[in-house]
């Protein structure tokens, strides 16, 4: 097939070169241009995949039209906060023409409250949007690692094409008809790695980590069911896999932030010298605003937030958890 994936992070970059390692025309379109030109000349993302040698046939585009040319799918990898504007480029550069749209992006839209797959879905309304997620370092994926991720859409067609061109003897693809349980996991998972870092910087222990990725995850699916997710999908590889993956593994941005915000360091400091996106930290005060819309209780998300942006100390953010209301685990 002819695939397109439209931004060249981390994330974009592994899925591209899977994507040619699986023998697709595979092209990607990237924002900065010595990102194409290194992986045009070297094959190779320098800045944002280093030291991975990409497959030769990957090609690079600097305009969108270029690279989305007879594509039969388009991946959309853009940072969260950018996917609308993106998409809208995809949408022109389209011209009309119906394609599956692979979302790639994890995260929520400030103001709209809004997922990935409803932004595509108002900017490519013709297009079915399929949703990939699930516990993937792109690096370990590059590296070709086994991974196992989930192909979530309301078109289980689509669904299933996407399965069959994704997976390969070590990228299992599974599908889903969820898309607001997988979407959210994928979403909400990064805030809870945020404090899974903390915790670390503070220089705490298993206990800590273990109550916190297990309420972390109690609080998403109670977010998700309201929502209208199914609870089972939060059980599964797009929520307590990838939740597992991004708050313990030493790969994770999010995890890496949080372990600097837990040694005393300010978020301002931290994020001049990221050259990706931590979807995390826009998410925290999202997923805060769309949880007080539903009237659902988000305890742990309420504290990253704070922390984050009201200067709260960590060690008190942890008290007020501990302190709360006392309750029945399961309601």
């Amino acid at each position: 097939m002819k695939i397109a994936v439209i931004g060249a992070g981390s994330w974009g970059t592994a899925v591209a070169d899977l994507l040619a390692r699986n023998g697709h025309a595979t092209s990607i379109w990237a924002l900065e241009p010595q990102v194409v030109d290194a992986i045009n000349q070297h094959h190779e993302n320098t800045v944002f995949l280093a030291d991975a040698a990409l497959h030769p046939d990957l090609v690079a585009h600097r305009d969108i039209a270029d690279a989305i040319a007879d594509a039969e799918i388009v991946v959309s990898a853009a940072p969260s906060h950018a996917v609308r504007a993106v998409s809208a480029r995809v949408a022109e550069a389209l011209a009309g023409r119906t394609v599956i749209i692979v979302s790639l992006s994890k995260g929520l839209e400030e103001g709209s409250h809004e997922s990935m797959s409803q932004i595509l879905g108002e900017t490519l309304p013709s297009c079915p949007v399929v949703v990939l997620s699930g516990p993937s370092f792109a690096r370990e994926v590059q590296q070709q690692q086994p991974t196992a991720v989930v192909a979530a859409s309301r078109d289980s067609a689509a669904a299933e094409t996407v399965q069959r061109a994704f997976s390969t003897s070590y990228f299992r693809v599974y599908t889903s008809g969820d898309v607001v349980g997988v979407e959210l996991c994928g979403a909400l998972k990064n805030v809870i790695a945020l404090a899974a870092g903390i915790l670390d910087g503070l220089g705490l222990g298993y206990n800590p980590r273990a109550a916190l990725v297990t309420r972390g995850l109690a609080e998403v699916t109670r977010l998700g069911v309201a929502l209208g997710a199914d609870p089972f999908t939060f059980a599964g590889l797009a929520g307590m896999g990838d939740l597992l993956l991004t708050a313990t593994g030493g790969l994770s941005r999010n995890r890496s932030l949080g372990v600097e915000i837990g040694k005393g360091r300010k978020l301002e400091s931290i994020l001049a010298e990221q050259q990706s996106v931590v979807e995390g930290v826009r998410t925290a005060r999202t997923a805060v605003e769309l949880a007080q819309q539903e009237g659902i209780e988000l305890p742990i998300a309420v504290e990253v937030a704070n922390v984050l942006f009201e200067d709260k100390p960590p060690r008190q953010a942890i008290e007020d958890l501990m302190e709360r209301e006392l309750k029945a685990e399961l309601q």
